[in-house]
């Protein structure tokens, strides 16, 4: 299909297959600019604090970043492949990988909600008195670190409940190999947020 034309979907109805890519790019866009204004403030502390940050990523779950890593990189292919499979028209496949993405999203959540729990857990959260004793440097990188995977982690919740739209979508017959850009765009931002974490998890993880 051109990208620069309009199609037709079964229904006879005009599908703006540009616009709606433009438009979702340009949402990507002011993302990446959000993210970007994070990584420069990490960047920025990280330099100031080096000793600081080095220690306190050893403090991090390594095991459960890794597996989160290894999560949304699967959902990722499952994604692809859900998109591939409803442009050949096999719907069944299409709704089968849709249903392993969000099963990945919502463990990557709960993982996440773990780790964060064992945090809390030993008095390790912004403006708790354990926090309030420690360095300047230490007390950066937790602050980052609650700020940078808590956003990202409701960018992940947004994407689990959109994809569950395409998916009751798909079993109604609105996304089709006909018509399927918004299943597409939801590919799109579901490999942008994966992409976010795999910089987010050498910086937090890796750095050691």
């Amino acid at each position: 299909m051109p990208a620069a034309e309009l199609s037709e979907n079964k229904a006879g109805h005009r599908v703006d297959y540009t616009g709606a890519k433009m438009g979702m790019w340009i949402f990507i866009l002011t993302e990446i600019l959000l993210f970007g204004m994070l990584f420069l403030l990490y960047s920025i502390f990280r330099f100031r604090y080096s000793p600081e940050f080095h220690s306190s990523a050893t403090e991090m779950d390594l095991f459960l970043g890794t597996a989160n890593t290894a999560i949304l990189l699967t959902s990722s292919l499952t994604m692809a492949i859900s998109i591939e499979a409803i442009r050949k028209g096999n719907k069944g496949l299409s709704m089968l990988c849709q249903f392993l993405t969000l099963v990945f999203g919502a463990v990557f959540l709960v993982n996440k909600y773990m780790e964060w729990g064992a945090h809390i857990s030993h008095g390790i959260y912004p403006h708790s008195p354990q926090m309030e004793q420690m360095g300047r440097g230490k007390i950066m990188f937790y602050s980052l670190y609650y700020v940078m995977t808590g956003l990202h982690g409701l960018h992940v919740i947004l994407g689990v409940f959109v994809i569950a739209g395409m998916l009751v979508f798909t079993a109604r017959g609105v996304v089709n190999r006909h018509d399927f850009v918004k299943i597409e765009n939801t590919g799109l931002y579901w490999h942008f947020v994966d992409i976010v974490w795999i910089y987010l998890f050498p910086l937090f993880y890796l750095i050691a």
